[in-house]
């Protein structure tokens, strides 16, 4: 059986898994008496977000700036939700990559080295499953503060790719000797940062371009390590209850309706006018994050100090 074969085989035990705690934890929050009614508007939201997702915009930063604009979720339980919500739209996107699909959407396998291919996700896996279990736990102003500060990272990074690193067709499929250990170690360390809401696809596709890799090759790797470490991520979240139980069916639906479209009709779509409209989205949702968390440390300061409570403010 070939390494390729394998992986998707893989693929289908973890999402199996996923789908199992997913369930499991909503099975929960409803018989704590928590709604699983999602926001009409949080559907629309998915919908956008996975779209541009498969198209390799990514879907986190532009997920968090609508979510925080419409008050969809709270700030604290942004990262969880983004990592629980959008595991099976991310799955269905590395699988259209890596094995290809004939019929209702029609694309032909991206060529990728395997031993690349593997390795990389595997780090990006370990990475997420360390990361997963000490952002599960943090408060909601250290989460303003680190998601504010990748949101800002993030929006340099997509102008940085849109800009240096537009057109890197020519290259090679697969990485080897020191390219590859810091590839593999590139890798870890976005699979952390996932798990605090700052997307992996615009950081892996010039991580990997700049290895010496084309684009092309970029995306069964984007979109595998993801398929593989949310599913790892989510079972930290969920034990945690630190995703928000009423977007969460919106996010999912949505999402797996959203990217055979993309998949069929819009591949080819001209995307740089979107692409700068989301910096812009996601530079704005970083500043307004990171003024959140300093009015809450101002808030929480009043509260405890006998000065500020004198004042009367």
């Amino acid at each position: 059986m070939d390494p390729i074969t394998v992986l998707l085989l893989v693929l289908g035990v973890f999402t199996v898994g996923y789908l199992i705690v997913f369930i499991s934890g909503l099975a929960r929050d409803a018989r704590e008496g928590q709604s699983l009614a999602s926001n009409p508007i949080m559907y629309v939201v998915s919908f956008i977000a996975n779209f541009f997702d498969t198209l390799g915009v990514g879907s986190y930063a532009t997920t968090t700036s609508m979510a925080r604009a419409f008050k969809l979720i709270p700030d604290e339980k942004i990262p969880g939700s983004l990592n629980v919500g959008y595991v099976l739209p991310t799955v269905i996107q590395a699988y259209v990559t890596i094995h290809g699909v004939t019929g209702l959407v029609s694309v032909e396998p991206i060529q990728v080295d395997p031993r690349t291919l593997i390795s990389l996700i595997g780090c990006a896996v370990l990475g997420a499953w360390l990361g997963a279990g000490v952002v599960s736990s943090w408060p909601r102003r250290k989460i303003q503060i680190g998601m504010g500060a990748c949101l800002a990272a993030a929006a340099l990074i997509m102008l940085a790719r849109i800009t240096f690193f537009h057109s890197l067709a020519e290259g090679s499929i697969g990485l080897t000797g020191m390219r590859w250990m810091i590839g593999m170690a590139g890798l870890f360390f976005l699979g952390a940062l996932m798990t605090l809401g700052i997307g992996l696809y615009a950081p892996c596709l010039i991580l990997v371009t700049m290895l010496g890799m084309n684009d092309k090759s970029a995306y069964p790797i984007m979109m595998g390590a993801c398929a593989f470490l949310m599913p790892v991520a989510v079972a930290q979240f969920v034990r945690a209850k630190a995703y928000y139980p009423k977007a969460m069916l919106g996010m999912a639906l949505a999402g797996i309706v959203a990217v055979p479209i993309a998949f069929k009709w819009f591949q080819n779509l001209p995307m740089l006018y979107v692409k700068i409209l989301v910096i812009c989205v996601v530079a704005y949702t970083s500043v307004t994050m990171l003024l959140a968390a300093h009015r809450e440390q101002s808030l929480t300061g009043s509260a405890k100090g006998p000065t500020f409570e004198g004042a009367g403010a």
